[in-house]
Order: C-alpha cells, then sequence, then structure tokens
C-alpha cells in the first residue's frame, strides 16, 4: 500500500466587514459583503471550489477609539462568526468553518454549545479559532483589560471547561427508542463538577457531542505563554513570520512543545500568514499591487501599524524616506506581544525607511508576495518542504478578485506540483486536515 504524500494546507482568512485588505476604495473591492450574505456565499463557495481546508473568520470586541481610524478605516462595522458561519454551512459541503471566539470575554458552556451546534449543522466542519482578547474589557463591565498572564490562565482553563461539556455524552448516549420509551442513557452522561479558579460550571451541556468528537481547536498566540497553550490544544496554529529561518526555528519550537504534551506533531498544523498578488506575469502582479497601494492611504496605515504596535510612536509623523525610529526601551504591552517582537526585530535588522515598512507590513505584519502563480508556488514549496510550515493562511489582497486570482492561477498551480489536493479526503473537517477523531475521556 502506497504511503500519501503530504499535501499543503490551506485556510482563508477572512473579516467580518467583508474587506480582506485595507484598500476598500479600489474599484474592484466589494464594500456590501457587511451588509450581504450573499457575498460571503460567493466567497466560501469559491474557497471551496479551489478545495481550502477552511475559512476563519477574525473578530474582536472593540471598536477604534481613534477618531481618524474610525472614519477611514473598514473594520466597523462586521457581522458575529456565530451567526454568519452557521448560514455559510447551509450554502457549502466540504470547506471547513473556524470561529475566533474569545475566552477572555465569553463563558464556557455557551461556547460549548455553539461550536457543537455548528459541529452538527456543518457535518463535522467546525473549528475554534482559541483567542484571548487584546482588548474591550470596558465592554463587558470592567475597568480595565484583563492582564496577558491572567487571559492566558483563564484560557486554558476555559477549554478544559469547554472540553469537558463536550465529553457530557457517549457518542450514542441518545438512543431515542420509541418502543421502550427511552429517550437517552443516563448512564452514559456525566456531570462536569467543575470548580476552577475562573469558572465553576456543572453540567451536562445540553447538546449531542459534536460530530468531530471535538471541532477543530485553531490558535494563534506567538507569544511564551500563546506558544505553550498552542502546543498543548492547537491543532491549526496561525503565526505571522517574515523570514524562512525564524519560520523554521518556530516551526521546530512547536513541534518540540507539542511532543512534550504527549502528542503527534503532525497533529499541529503550521500555517503562517501570507498575502498574496497573482499576476499572470511578473509585471502584471507588480501593477496590481501599485494600484492597491495608490488606493491606500499611507498615513492612515502607519497610523494604525503605530497603534497596533503599542510602541509609543507614531510612523506616520514621519517623512517616507526617514529611517523607522524605534524607541531606547521597547515598551511593555498588554495587547499583541509577539505582533510587536516581530516588528521591532525585523526594524533592528533591517534598518528600513518608513516606505519600506509601509510596504512591507501592509498585510498586518503577515509576509506580502507578488508574483505569479509559478513564483508563489515555489515560495510555498520552499517553506513546505523545508520544514517552515505545514500550509498557509491566505489573507486576500482584495475581495473577490483576490479570492478568484489566487483559486484560478495559484490553486491549479501547486495541483499540477502535487503539493495540493484536487478532491477533499473526507467529510469531516478532522478528515481533510489529516486530523483523528477525537475520543470520549469519559467514555470508550
Amino acid at each position: 500500500m502506497s504511503v500519501q504524500k503530504p499535501k499543503i494546507k490551506l485556510a482563508a482568512y477572512m473579516s467580518g466587514s467583508g474587506v480582506t485588505g485595507d484598500s476598500w476604495r479600489h474599484p474592484d473591492v466589494a464594500n456590501d459583503a457587511v451588509q450581504d450574505f450573499a457575498r460571503y456565499q460567493s466567497y466560501a463557495q469559491t474557497l471551496e471550489r479551489g478545495k481550502f481546508d477552511a475559512l476563519f473568520f477574525f473578530d474582536n470586541v472593540i471598536t477604534p477609539t481613534d477618531p481618524i481610524l474610525l472614519a477611514h478605516g473598514a473594520q466597523t462595522p462586521r457581522w458575529d462568526p456565530m451567526v454568519i458561519l452557521p448560514a455559510l454551512a447551509l450554502v457549502t459541503r466540504n470547506i471547513g468553518l473556524i470561529a475566533s471566539v474569545s475566552t477572555s470575554y465569553n463563558e464556557p458552556f455557551n461556547v460549548a454549545r455553539k461550536f457543537a451546534s455548528l459541529d452538527h449543522l456543518s457535518g463535522g466542519r467546525a473549528g475554534w479559532n482559541l483567542v484571548t482578547s487584546t482588548g474591550g474589557g470596558e465592554n463587558f463591565n470592567l475597568d480595565a483589560h484583563l492582564d496577558h498572564a491572567d487571559r492566558y490562565a483563564r484560557a486554558n482553563e476555559f477549554y478544559d471547561v469547554v472540553t469537558g461539556l463536550w465529553d457530557s455524552w457517549a457518542d450514542d448516549a441518545f438512543v431515542q427508542n420509541k418502543e421502550t420509551g427511552v429517550w437517552l442513557d443516563v448512564a452514559k452522561m456525566r456531570e462536569l463538577n467543575h470548580k476552577g479558579k475562573h469558572f465553576s460550571v456543572r453540567g451536562p451541556l445540553n447538546a449531542p457531542r459534536p460530530v468531530q468528537g471535538y471541532p477543530v481547536i485553531a490558535q494563534a498566540g506567538s507569544s511564551e505563554d500563546g506558544k505553550e497553550i498552542a502546543a498543548r490544544v492547537g491543532e491549526m496554529l496561525y503565526t505571522a513570520e517574515q523570514d524562512i529561518a525564524q519560520a523554521r526555528l518556530f516551526y521546530a519550537d512547536i513541534k518540540s512543545r507539542v511532543v512534550k504534551y504527549g502528542r503527534a506533531p503532525e497533529h499541529c498544523k503550521i500555517m503562517p500568514g501570507v498575502s498574496p498578488i497573482v499576476g499572470r506575469t511578473q509585471s502584471e502582479a507588480e501593477d496590481k499591487y501599485d494600484q492597491l497601494l495608490r488606493y491606500r492611504d499611507p498615513v492612515l496605515t502607519l497610523r494604525s501599524l503605530s497603534q497596533y504596535a503599542s510602541l509609543g510612536i507614531d510612523f506616520s509623523a514621519y517623512s517616507l524616506d526617514d529611517l523607522v525610529p524605534l524607541p531606547d526601551e521597547v515598551p511593555v504591552t498588554n495587547s499583541h506581544k509577539s505582533r510587536q517582537k516581530l516588528l521591532v526585530d525585523w526594524i533592528r535588522r533591517e534598518q528600513p525607511t518608513v516606505r519600506e515598512l509601509y510596504k512591507k507590513f501592509t498585510g498586518g505584519g503577515h509576509r506580502v508576495l507578488v508574483g505569479t502563480p509559478q513564483t508563489i508556488a515555489d515560495d510555498f514549496e520552499e517553506w513546505f518542504t523545508g520544514g517552515a510550515a505545514d500550509g498557509f493562511n491566505i489573507m486576500f489582497s482584495s475581495a473577490p478578485v483576490g479570492i478568484e486570482d489566487f483559486v484560478d492561477l495559484v490553486v491549479p498551480e501547486l495541483q499540477r506540483r502535487g503539493l495540493f489536493r484536487t478532491e477533499y479526503e473526507g467529510k469531516t473537517l478532522r478528515d481533510n486536515l489529516g486530523l483523528p477523531y477525537v475520543a470520549n475521556r469519559y467514555f470508550s
């Protein structure tokens, strides 16, 4: 029997506002997706035609307070992922449906119930991007945002409670025997009775066990705390990496931590973010990127990046030809720790101008690839075969055109090289990712 060659995994990064890049003024960018479900239906079906493993919804629970970013940035309003994904489940058949749902400002029982329901509604295609919020305490009866360490301690306990609730019932607990009148076998029910630092939850969950055992667990942490929870529970790991050598170090680090937790390294798929701009020729690709940049506001982009990096420096106040400044001491942030480090390390290493910073980090800290289907496939193949990635989280430069370009041009090239599937391997997201079904801890 032949052993199947591993394939690249592909997920699509989606924003609830429907704008996948920040060039929302470009004529080819659709701005009505935040009000028009048909747009998202079209995006999901195009990605499914391209045999993507999953689409992934980024989300948060804060609105920008900077009036300039609020007025000119396309991040507000946005769909709630747990509203739009059930709708997408009904108009797709194979693609995985992953929602970012924060452990900082939710309760485990509600989250466990929603994802169990989504997994059944989709036939086993649900995934939970387990995240801690980078802000938003003021919207949840708190005076300030939770501290970074406390957020991750809560997240670890949150995961334990949610998965314990998913194991409330044996897979065959609901016998529904009309002849005997037995609806469920109470011997196959388990109360959780969890009492911890952050949560007290009795259970059981009032939903049947998910189709996949557990929905696929995604994670996006690259700080020390983030890497530990990713290694303990993560099955799809989103990360930002600019350099293949650094990506290899990160990859090896995570895989070794996964083994430390008694897990198989191939059961944690590491998927760096990439923002591709695709042309049939290199010149066409560069022209497309130049057009996107023309419809972007450098001041707005740099101002947003400044706030994201939490360095206490407004990059937009400098000339594009100035060297990027850094503070003498990098401030400790309670927000994006790993992304701040990525940016600081890159600035120290490259000594870039503000213009180079603007062009390099238009993908939110992720790599921007401008090229042909062949050169983009070359890059993916190098990272995949060179121990830097198991796949990629694609952050499209525009929608719908950017999505269509990738599906129609890059996917066939990856398939031609035998690097990507031509058909889905199974019915569930776990089947397609090559992840095992999760057995119930209480009932064999």
